[in-house]
């Protein structure tokens, strides 16, 4: 009993996260200028219940309310990102920057430090202003858009030298794949002439990822260079992925199937960081469709990390396909499931179609990554669920009993506590946890019909957010991992 409750270090940081576009509202508020996500939302047949980020959970106006809350959870850390188009509305690095928009990060920042908590910032959480995808493709062009992102970085590096650990990038994954391939996700560009007019599945996913991991570079070197001297602190990506058991374990093409599906989903970008190059399982199926580095490029990417961001939810059955790659193909020519040849369930259902709890997927895929990163020092930035699944004609509990929220205070013990036995007995080195998502928001193309929150928000009736069990459940798992002496 000793062992479990001395499992992680007295420094180890737990608390919470959330998105710049999902939660801030205040879309037109002191000068702010329009996301893709601002014109996509607003797109009809976009957003599962037709809504958007206008308003979201108010927290552009409700910043004292978010850090109380944040500082009566016992939270020591705050991951929160940073809305480009509110500092720089048009984006590029000749535009001006709003002032209004920088100083409201500023003030939050010391609110969150006055309060006794680590402010943990993302650069980046897919809201490109708007202005740049119109300008010149946006993430499409690698060139235009690396000194873009630079020139932000660069601002928001000087307005807050008091923040010491960075994250470049939210998931370029979904950026790339959902954004430019399937086109559920801003700016929704897809082959699938039935949901976009442009974009090409076959190509444009993979130019995405190698601008977002280009620009990566570029700001960690401006970082490294001009703010880590004198500042001090850190800076990396974070990376979305989810673990992979095979539908067949005695089939050997299942079983090397599910190596080759993280590869496509996290090795995609994490080689890169790590070794400098795509994983030879990307290169063997795209070809020339997947872009070159440059050694300018090489050098900028490899090694631009100083922790791994790790973003994890669930887990899937992987079986091989026989046939050919589809040219679209995202996935590594495999299929994915929640059930197995024998019939096993992966986990129960959620809200969320993509999302079963399987807290043991957490823990192997913690061992996979850090052998074949060299345990790095990892930050799990995102973890969480939404509720149960629900029949189709079931409404959401009414308030107060959404408050009990056992589904999820279940998934967060066997997730956390899956943490806790990969770092005392596989040795893996994660040095923080934020949960996902401090408040109910706005869940990207799910809009408000799922909560994720381990706080509910009445949306309706003000803004006020109120705990849930699980929120409680999560500050006593750390009190009880976390040594005190």
């Amino acid at each position: 009993m000793r062992k479990s409750r001395m499992a992680l270090p007295a420094d180890f940081l737990w608390g919470f996260a959330t998105a710049a576009y999902q939660i801030e509202g205040g879309a037109a508020q002191d000068g702010r200028g329009p996301s893709i996500w601002d014109t996509f939302s607003k797109t009809p047949g976009k957003v599962a219940d037709g809504k958007n980020g206008d308003v979201a959970c108010d927290s552009y106006n409700n910043a004292d309310q978010d850090v109380a809350l944040l500082k009566s959870l016992g939270a020591k850390v705050y991951r929160f990102s940073i809305s480009w188009p509110r500092v720089i509305p048009l984006g590029g690095r000749d535009d001006p920057v709003n002032e209004k928009g920088l100083q409201h990060y500023v003030t939050f920042v010391d609110k969150l430090l006055d309060a006794g908590i680590i402010p943990m910032v993302t650069l980046y959480h897919w809201d490109l202003p708007d202005a740049l995808d119109k300008k010149y493709g946006g993430l499409l062009n690698k060139e235009e858009f690396r000194l873009d992102f630079k020139r932000y970085a660069t601002v928001m590096f000087e307005a807050l030298p008091k923040v010491k650990h960075w994250i470049t990038f939210n998931e370029p994954w979904c950026s790339a794949v959902l954004g430019y391939n399937v086109g559920v996700h801003a700016p929704g560009r897809t082959s699938n002439r039935e949901v976009n007019p442009e974009g090409d599945s076959s190509t444009e996913c993979w130019i995405v990822g190698h601008t977002l991991l280009v620009a990566h570079g570029e700001a960690v070197k401006v970082y490294r260079d001009q703010f880590k001297p004198k500042n001090g602190g850190e800076i990396g990506i974070t990376l979305n992925g989810d673990w992979a058991e095979p539908w067949d374990p005695e089939d050997p093409l299942d079983v090397e199937a599910c190596d080759r599906k993280i590869e496509f989903a996290i090795s995609w970008f994490a080689d890169p960081v790590y070794f400098g190059k795509y994983p030879d399982s990307m290169r063997k199926q795209l070809g020339d469709r997947l872009p070159e580095f440059t050694p300018e490029e090489v050098e900028l990417v490899k090694g631009s990390n100083d922790f791994y961001g790790m973003n994890h939810y669930t887990a899937n059955y992987i079986k091989h396909k026989e046939t050919e790659p589809e040219p679209n193909d995202f996935l590594g020519n495999l299929e994915t499931g929640f059930y197995s040849k024998s019939g096993e369930n992966i986990g129960p259902r959620t809200q969320s179609a993509w999302l079963r709890p399987s807290p043991i997927g957490f823990r192997k895929l913690l061992g996979w990554l850090s052998k074949r990163y060299g345990y790095p020092k990892i930050y799990v930035t995102e973890n969480g669920t939404s509720e149960a699944k629900m029949d189709d004609d079931e409404k959401e509990p009414p308030f107060p009993e959404i408050l009990e929220d056992e589904f999820r205070c279940e998934y967060f013990r066997g997730y956390i506590n899956a943490m806790k036995d990969a770092i005392v007995e596989d040795g893996v080195n994660v040095r923080a946890y934020t949960a996902w998502s401090l408040m109910d928001n706005f869940e990207w193309a799910e809009g408000y019909v799922t909560r994720f929150g381990v706080c509910y928000v009445d949306y309706e009736g003000g803004q006020k957010r109120y705990p849930k069990k699980s929120a409680q459940v999560i500050s006593d798992l750390f009190k009880s991992l976390i040594k005190t002496e």
